[in-house]
């Protein structure tokens, strides 16, 4: 009898402690979301048909046979970390209604844009596209970015892998604090999607997941298309032609590094006149990329400082600016998680050879579940819609 009452002693002894460490694990969970939390605010409630014809509309038909599920959204307000400092930040969160089951958490993250009134938490005026993954059965969250909502006027930090990361972290904190505390359904699934910029964000936000165990986030899998992860390798091949279709970009990319990495040069050491004073006021919000790209010169050797350009090429010139550029092409880690990276092989804005180096690099350090998955003659443009719609049923696969 001592012996069966021992060993039932034991038993439950062991269910306490391991219901203690569950219930710690969550608890933590939730306090880290409520630190970072701010505000949910109501948008829009759109049902299937409406979010059909949105589809359709914005150039993004073949979703439209997809879409299953009325939509709620709301403006989510949060904490992140910006240059040392906590700064509130914004995002959409969209939430589909309706489903007998508990949906998976996706984070899906935009590619680069100009124009404050892009910035997704302006939804319904706003639409990335990203917002039909709900219709499909996700709870989709949509970073603004820091620089752009409610941080617009912080200059946004362009191909920071670090604030890029803390973006999307502490906005899935966030929301799961708000989900548990309005008692909506979830799932233990998250997945990682994005395109352009937005590729290269969702791979800092893999890293982090991945490498920083107090996040208390588990990720199920990752969709990166044509993010210009190499920004080593993509700068060294811009040195190498003259024409690009975006110079916009680069004027985003320098005045970025020069502000968070508070180098605070004169702009003339980077761009010719009068692009470098015109710049600024460029990219002050008020226009989009068209408006900006007509507004600089249309060759590389134009636009660049003749000083800077050449130093593109030479290793022993602009090292401090490298260096930190080298710092931000995920040195020193490869993806654990099941990974797809999706690139045009016809892109001219982020080049195709930008994905196949950190593919080769991320395979020979070790990654065992990572899929380059070229597009074969794919633009910038044209590669988006084949490789969401690819994404979005290999995520479903899980």
């Amino acid at each position: 009898m001592k012996k069966h009452l021992h060993y039932a002693f034991c038993i439950l002894t062991l269910l306490i402690v391991a219901t203690g460490c569950k219930k710690n694990r969550d608890t933590e969970t939730i306090d880290i979301g409520k630190d970072a939390f701010v505000s949910a605010t109501s948008l829009a409630n759109l049902t299937k048909l409406q979010l059909q014809a949105a589809a359709t509309l914005k150039g993004f038909s073949a979703y439209a046979a997809l879409v299953q599920y009325d939509v709620d959204f709301y403006q989510i307000t949060y904490k992140t970390t910006y240059k040392g400092n906590k700064i509130n930040a914004s995002g959409l969160l969209c939430i589909p209604k309706g489903m007998t089951s508990s949906p998976a958490l996706l984070s899906a993250q935009h590619g680069t844009m100009f124009s404050d009134a892009d910035a997704p938490s302006n939804f319904p005026n706003s639409f990335t596209g990203f917002e039909l993954f709900a219709s499909t059965g996700f709870i989709t969250v949509i970073p603004d970015f820091v620089g752009y909502g409610v941080s617009k006027d912080i200059v946004h930090p362009y191909y920071d892998m670090q604030t890029s990361a803390l973006a999307v972290t502490d906005m899935l904190q966030a929301v799961k604090y708000y989900l548990k505390d309005k008692n909506i359904a979830f799932s233990n699934k998250l997945f990682l999607v994005g395109y352009s910029e937005g590729g290269y964000v969702t791979m800092a936000a893999q890293k982090e997941i991945e490498t920083n165990t107090t996040d208390n986030l588990t990720l199920t899998a990752a969709a990166e298309g044509a993010g210009g992860y190499d920004v080593t390798g993509m700068l060294a091949k811009v040195a190498t032609v003259t024409t690009y279709p975006d110079p916009s970009f680069f004027a985003l990319f320098m005045q970025a590094y020069n502000t968070t990495y508070n180098y605070n040069r004169p702009l003339t050491d980077f761009f010719t006149q009068p692009a470098a004073t015109n710049i600024p006021s460029l990219l002050d919000g008020s226009k989009n990329s068209d408006q900006i790209n007509a507004a600089l010169p249309a060759t590389l050797p134009a636009l660049f400082n003749p000083t800077f350009y050449a130093a593109l090429s030479n290793p022993t010139a602009e090292t401090a600016f490298k260096a930190q550029v080298a710092a931000n092409s995920f040195p020193n880690w490869y993806p654990v998680s099941p990974t797809r990276l999706y690139h045009g092989t016809a892109d001219q804005n982020v080049y195709f050879e930008t994905s196949q180096s950190t593919f080769n690099k991320f395979k020979a350090a070790g990654s065992s579940q990572l899929t380059l998955i070229p597009i074969p003659n794919g633009t910038h443009e044209t590669s988006v819609t084949p490789m969401m719609v690819d994404a979005l049923q290999w995520f479903k696969g899980f």
